[in-house]
């Protein structure tokens, strides 16, 4: 009798907070097509990231690059967090079809879970338009890479269907939302950098709230796991983030060299570490930082 009151009132808190979520996107949503100036022309002077996120900040590299060489590894940074944006968002939609399978396509879960389902098909498109108005190429995964990107789903079940999205969301979110307001920036990117914020505080309260509810059933089996992904997203975001091939597309002469230095440069660490920080407080409250992912997070400058 007891365990079946938590059960509603849980199930109850649920479909209320799904509700909240639901009126939210009503409110405050965003259509690329019409929200963005794509004919807005680009200013040359200005930088598609902010300096201090971008990779070699801080570097003697950095310090020897033209202010053109600059803006143009800011132009395939971003070209490059775009396109890995589209891939997680492609690979995310494919968890919550997944989940609704097995839920009830009634609930308010359900309901808001298509809702975000759409933001994020409008937010890959938003990136693809980005990225051919920046006249940059996306980068794009061979076979291989492609492969193990659509085997992702088979790993990412239960809680870290959750934890993936998180991972996914809450660390590009926090970089987006230091850099909103810079005068440096090129003002059609930011304007997608603050669409994209909108929408992803949704989307993160969304997951946080279905993981916390989650913990408490896990298995210690399944917590270990959790704890072994979490660790393992660690070292895979950082090298999604330094691909040698836009230090190439940049003109840098040794890519390989410059994606070392990015890899240990304390600016780029410290950028990441800001990011990462609620996200890491928050797994840690929840158990499902280990002590493992909590050295490598800290190792890779997200802690």
């Amino acid at each position: 009798m007891g365990d079946d009151v938590v059960t509603k009132d849980a199930a109850i808190s649920r479909e209320s907070f799904a509700q909240r979520l639901l009126i939210g996107s009503v409110k405050k949503s965003y259509d690329p097509v019409v929200d963005m100036d794509w004919d807005a022309p680009l200013d040359p002077g200005k930088f598609f990231l902010p300096p201090e996120v971008v990779s070699l900040y801080g570097t003697p590299l950095w310090d020897a690059m033209t202010p053109e060489q600059r803006r143009e590894l800011s132009r395939q940074e971003l070209a490059n967090v775009l396109s890995v944006g589209i891939w997680f968002e492609n690979l995310l939609n494919r968890l919550l079809l997944r989940e609704l399978m097995s839920g009830d396509p009634t609930s308010r879960h359900a309901h808001y879970t298509l809702t975000e389902m759409g933001d994020e098909c409008r937010h890959m498109m938003m990136f693809g338009k980005l990225i051919d108005r920046i006249d940059a190429r996306p980068y794009w995964p061979r076979p291989a890479g492609r492969l193990v990107i659509s085997s992702l789903q088979v790993f990412l079940r239960g809680s870290m269907v959750w934890v993936g999205a998180l991972v996914g969301e809450e660390i590009f979110d926090a970089l987006q939302r230091r850099t909103l307001d810079d005068p440096e920036l090129q003002p059609l990117v930011a304007r997608a950098m603050r669409i994209h914020v909108t929408e992803e505080a949704r989307h993160i309260g969304f997951a946080r709230d279905a993981l916390a509810r989650r913990v408490p059933e896990l298995s210690r089996s399944e917590i270990a796991y959790t704890r072994l992904c979490v660790a393992v997203a660690a070292p895979l975001f950082v090298y999604l983030l330094t691909n040698q091939h836009m230090y190439r597309r940049a003109g840098l002469d040794d890519p390989r060299a410059a994606r070392r230095v990015a890899r240990r440069n304390p600016a780029a660490k410290r950028a990441l570490g800001i990011g990462a920080a609620s996200l890491g407080a928050f797994l840690e409250k929840q158990g499902l930082m280990g002590s493992i992912g909590k050295r490598i997070w800290q190792q890779q400058g997200l802690l």
